[in-house]
């Protein structure tokens, strides 16, 4: 019995102390971690604001009701009163009545109130135009996507091309493995001061070197302020940054293969494709998957680069979510409406990582 009564006063002293060893952590997690968790989900569901004199109220599911609202507006040409067939402008489209004659008709039709227009498109004579309650919101998830699925292919690819260049045995290859990681430890802030200078319109390196390559035939392009070119922008600055940290974690990956495994595959009589193909990438499978979770996350996440080069513009072609989530919170000081707009954006994250882990699961 003292034996038994010695163990348990053992155990308990030791449980107190990982207690008080991790409580400082526990506190500090508490705080700025789980605490905020919840308090957005909270939050979301009321009409909080930064800075009121009013009281905050609960208003339940108003907030999501907006966030996620849309509908679809079916027009129809109109009419040239002199010639009775269908009006057209001086450039020969067809002219449809404007959208907002009915959203803010909330008489008639009711069903458009609160939204606004998001897109649309013609399909013979008949426009159809989407409407939502945040438009900004659903460009910002769309653009969201289109940066993943540009962003994660390209930058594993890319980092999986320099782990094999630096992984050659080559004189200098730890310079080279130095000079493509120094991106990753340097501030997103800074590198994107830097590129916004590098694309600048007027005096930007890049629009110089073209201009040069191009006897001067080609002229300066715009590339932060056209919708066409700015997120392209912003997936160069980004592939430019993380593509050495994918370099070192396939580098680690890389020298864990064996090499017997590539002797036998030569034996076999497998060329370099073939040993790359049934040696290499099924010996990196690890690896890869840890890289396509942490892009994918990194991905969605994205704030810094948009926030200084282009603030989201131009027409909000580089809106992300996060940064609508903040301009709505800290700038509209509409506290509640941003929390909800996190909570949806944390499921939508949680979603596709776990779509993700199920697709690698074997």
């Amino acid at each position: 019995m003292a034996s038994i009564s010695t163990q348990n006063s053992r155990s308990e002293r030791q449980w107190i102390t990982g207690l008080l060893m991790a409580g400082l952590a526990i506190i500090l997690l508490l705080v700025f971690l789980i605490g905020p968790f919840f308090g957005g989900i909270y939050f979301s569901f009321t009409n909080q604001k930064l800075i009121s004199a009013n009281p905050t109220e609960f208003i339940g599911l108003r907030n999501y009701t907006r966030l996620l609202s849309f509908n679809v507006l079916t027009l129809n040409p109109e009419i040239d009163e002199a010639t009775g067939e269908i009006a057209r402008d001086e450039d020969g489209n067809i002219v449809f009545p404007r959208s907002r004659t009915f959203t803010r008709d909330e008489e008639n039709y009711p069903q458009f109130a609160g939204l606004t227009e998001w897109f649309g498109f013609t399909i013979g004579n008949t426009r159809y135009v989407v409407l939502a309650g945040d438009p900004v919101f659903l460009r910002g998830i769309v653009n969201n996507f289109f940066f993943a699925l540009v962003v994660i292919p390209v930058q594993t690819g890319l980092g999986l091309a320099l782990a094999l260049l630096v992984n050659q045995g080559l004189r200098g290859q730890n310079f080279f493995r130095t000079m493509y990681f120094a991106p990753v430890v340097t501030s997103m802030v800074v590198v994107s001061y830097v590129w916004r200078f590098i694309f600048d319109v007027n005096n930007g390196l890049l629009n110089e070197m073209l201009a040069a390559i191009s006897f001067g035939y080609m002229q300066p392009v715009n590339w932060l302020g056209n919708p066409s070119t700015a997120m392209w922008a912003i997936i160069i600055v980004s592939v430019w940054q993380g593509a050495g940290f994918q370099m070192m974690l396939f580098v680690a990956g890389l020298q864990q293969i064996p090499g017997s495994l590539y002797e036998a595959a030569s034996i076999d009589g497998a060329n370099r494709v073939q040993q790359f193909i049934n040696v290499t990438i099924p010996g990196l499978r690890n690896v890869m998957v840890f890289i396509f979770l942490t892009i994918t996350i990194a991905a969605f996440q994205l704030f810094d680069q948009v926030f200084v080069m282009t603030n989201g513009g131009p027409d909000n072609a580089t809106t992300t979510t996060v940064l609508h989530m903040v301009r709505t919170g800290f700038r509209e000081q509409n506290i509640g409406y941003a929390s909800a707009i996190a909570v949806i954006f944390f499921l939508i994250i949680i979603a596709i990582n776990l779509i993700q882990r199920y697709a690698v699961r074997d």
